[in-house]
């Protein structure tokens, strides 16, 4: 690879001034130069040896790790180097300097570079994996990370927050890294403003790939954020370009821009389910970007708030959010705001952008009694909308006439409820090139957009030595395992397993369990179209799904005639510890019965602290169960915070069920994040939710859920449904459903939709 000179390196200065560097200015592959005459390599193999060579490092100097895996290590790194003659601490060899257990870096000085180190299945004992600062007084000034991985490296508590990357100080560039698989609490990478020492710092950020980021489903799951609310009407003057987002899903916002003067500029989002948004602060610039939804859920673009924002020649494809996610929002504000809340859309401009095949485009987003400022002397002026998913893409939440539109061109399909400014045209797009949709190239010329074209691909960013590869294993990948009938032959199956594995149980077959079951990793427990195995168990819970694990069970007959009289039993269950990796549970075709040794006998139950990308509970069958089928309101700090994104209950009949189907609670008022997302279809739900002892009084209670559709269910004698609709403008719709000798619906308001909903 391409070395670059130390002084172009540091000449980069000028670039992030001027925002204004090519992919050739800075495309030097993350090497640091070698050819200083009076360089001295200074080799250390322990933690005793690093700081022993840290005392005595001069100007020039390389501090080298040895290859090898390091653990319980906590680097301390101050040291001042030249813009000629840089300090470098750096792996023996990039990619086998491994940094385990509770370990971190942190380093201060001027002229640093930190290159070629993997921070791997482990975590920070502080708030920090890397900072740029060794104390609230001793900043990083002129500084570069580079060609560092952090894949991992979280801490078990899945609510807890810290940072992996936090830049502090001047004139600092973080590039070519690999951050891949955040999993507690916290951003990613942040810049820090909380010193005067780090403002005005314009650090450059680019050629990173942040790779996938599962939902955290709570608020405190960004990507990126630049500054904080209570520093947001500073300038960071920071430039984000040239970076790679792919599927960083951990809430809506993937960027947080929360301080003034930064340039957004020629990155590429790839499947990521939220927005690059303006949160705070003003004068922005966010450019050239491309948003590649593929029609995934939840996708978003960009997100205006605040003054002088300008968003410019950006690409939209296959973006499906909508409200504050859609493809392109401009948001009302709060007049007369504070810091942490939202300033009013002035003197901002929406132009020469691409929307195709994108569901939503927003506009005075948020209108409610406080957000009650629309957008003032702004534009909308030669944006390409193009789509047929959603021929009403616009959507107003109040006056626009603060917006002035000008020369957009809207497929002739399409309607809009502006009066003016859009042009109809022929929804022509064809596949480019590059493989880009596009549309023709007269209407790129109307707008001056240019050619359709990514501005970085995922191969040319991130550590040069570090792979993109899935870490996901599929349900069924592996070997199918025969597991005889009998007492804990399930557990010694079990100990036999590995990931994607199939326990295969015999047809007809009786099985006892005498201690818990633990599923550590993706694993499917079935058995064969036929009569189904029976599976009783002497201990509270049969299965619990740790850290690591996923289950699909199928075609299986769970009893609860050996279980022991203990209050909060269950048939599967998540770990009591926190999990910081999100787990799937899949039901098919199974029979539940006699859950009713005591009053509170659970199917399943989602303890804090974990939490489901997926429930599936289908064509099932239960009777006569104590407690609730599934219980996912263990969440209730009211912040926000809730146990499963999609939830489906489809094809199943409840029979003589004490307690509720499901209840499912997200409390608070946030809006960080998209779920929960249920679907309730094709159910028979008789004599359910009619227990002695049954607080809620419901059969199904779904409190604060997102997006809630409910349609071709029967309930018969049973209590009713009951909703507590929050904010978020939630979408709940209920159709074509009977209630047979039941309550009728009860809600907090009346902010659902029902169709064609009988009782009798």
């Amino acid at each position: 690879m391409p070395k670059v000179s130390k002084l172009h390196f540091y000449s980069l200065a000028l670039c992030i001034a001027l925002s204004s560097c090519s992919p050739a200015d800075t495309e030097d592959k993350a090497q640091t130069s070698t050819d200083t005459a009076s360089k001295h390599v200074k080799l250390v193999e322990n933690i005793d040896q690093f700081n022993e060579a840290v005392k005595s490092l001069e100007p020039g100097d390389d501090l080298v790790l040895a290859d090898g895996t390091w653990t319980d290590v906590e680097f301390v790194l101050k040291a001042n180097g030249t813009a000629d003659e840089p300090i470098e601490l750096k792996a023996q060899t990039p990619g086998k300097v491994v940094i385990t257990g509770q370990s971190n870096l942190a380093f201060s000085g001027e002229y640093i570079v930190i290159s070629g180190l993997v921070f791997k299945n482990g975590s920070t004992p502080t708030g920090e994996v890397i900072s740029f600062r060794t104390s609230n007084d001793d900043l990083a000034n002129h500084s570069r990370v580079t060609n560092v991985v952090i894949d991992n490296f979280s801490t078990a508590d899945r609510p807890m927050s810290d940072l992996w990357v936090a830049m502090y100080g001047k004139n600092n560039r973080l590039d070519h890294n690999s951050l891949v698989n955040k999993r507690n609490r916290g951003v990613t990478v942040a810049v820090r403003m909380n010193t005067e020492g780090s403002r005005k710092n314009n650090h450059l950020i680019e050629y990173n790939y942040f790779g996938p980021r599962q939902v955290l489903g709570a608020n405190g799951g960004e990507t990126l954020r630049i500054g904080t609310s209570h520093y947001s009407r500073e300038y960071s003057n920071t430039t984000a370009q040239f970076n790679f987002f792919d599927r960083t899903n951990g809430e809506h916002e993937i960027i947080s821009n929360k301080s003034s003067g930064n340039a957004l500029i020629n990155n590429v989002f790839f499947e990521t389910q939220g927005t690059l948004t303006m949160r705070h602060g003003h004068f922005t610039k966010v450019e050239g970007n491309y948003f590649l939804g593929n029609r995934k859920p939840n996708t978003g673009g960009i997100r205006i708030i605040n003054e002088s924002q300008s968003v410019s020649n950006n690409y939209m494809y296959g973006l499906t959010g909508k409200r504050l996610r859609g493809a392109l929002v401009i948001m009302n504000g709060v007049p007369n705001s504070p810091p942490n809340r939202y300033d009013p859309v002035i003197d901002s401009a929406m132009n020469n952008n691409i929307v195709i095949d994108s569901d939503h485009i927003e506009l005075g987003a948020g209108s409610d009694e406080e957000r009650s400022a629309p957008p003032t002397t702004s534009e909308f002026k030669g944006n390409i909308i193009l789509g047929k998913t959603n021929l009403s893409p616009f959507t107003l939440y109040d006056d626009m006439s603060g917006i002035n539109f000008e020369g957009n061109y809207l497929n002739e399909e399409a309607s809009t409820p502006i009066q003016s400014g859009f042009a109809s045209t022929p929804y022509s797009v064809t596949t480019n090139k590059y493989g880009l949709k596009s549309p023709d190239e007269d209407l790129l010329e109307e707008i001056g957009f240019g050619e359709v074209k990514l501005p970085v691909t995922k191969e040319e960013v991130g550590a040069s030595y570090y792979p993109k590869t899935e870490t996901t294993i599929a349900f069924q990948s592996g070997k199918t395992i025969n597991v005889p009938s009998g007492t804990d032959t399930i557990l010694t199956a079990l100990q036999e397993s590995q990931a994607g594995d199939i326990l295969m149980l015999e047809n007809g077959g009786d099985y006892l369990l005498t201690k818990f079951a633990e599923i550590h990793h993706p694993l499917t427990i079935m058995a064969a179209k036929g009569d189904k195995p029976i599976i009783r168990s002497q201990k509270p819970n049969f299965i619990n799904i740790e850290n690591g694990g996923a289950l699909e069970v199928e075609n299986l007959w769970f009893d609860g005639a050996e279980s022991p009289d203990y209050k909060g039993n269950n048939i599967i269950s998540t770990s009591s510890n926190s999990m910081n990796i999100n787990y799937l549970l899949y039901v098919r075709n199974v029979k539940v019965t006699d859950l009713d040794v005591n009053g509170y006998f659970y199917f399943f139950k989602a303890n804090a602290g974990t939490f489901a990308d997926t429930i599936e509970i289908l064509d099932s069958e239960f009777t006569n169960i104590t407690g609730a089928i599934l219980q996912l309101n263990r969440e209730v700090d009211d912040l926000g915070v809730y146990s499963v994104e999609n939830l489906v209950i489809s094809g199943n009949t409840f029979t003589d069920i004490k307690e509720e189907v499901a209840t499912v609670y997200r409390g608070g008022t946030d809006e960080s994040t998209f779920g929960p997302i249920v679907t309730v279809s094709n159910n028979t739900l008789t004599n359910v939710g009619k227990g002695p002892t049954h607080r809620s009084g419901a059969s199904m209670y779904f409190h604060g859920v997102q997006k809630l559709n409910i349609s071709n269910t029967t309930w018969d004698k049973s209590a009713p449904l009951e909703l507590f609709l929050t904010n978020g403008d939630p979408v709940t719709v209920i159709k074509d459903v009977v209630m047979k000798d039941t309550g009728h619906i009860n809600a907090n308001n009346n902010g659902y939709k029902i169709d064609n909903v009988v009782y009798k």
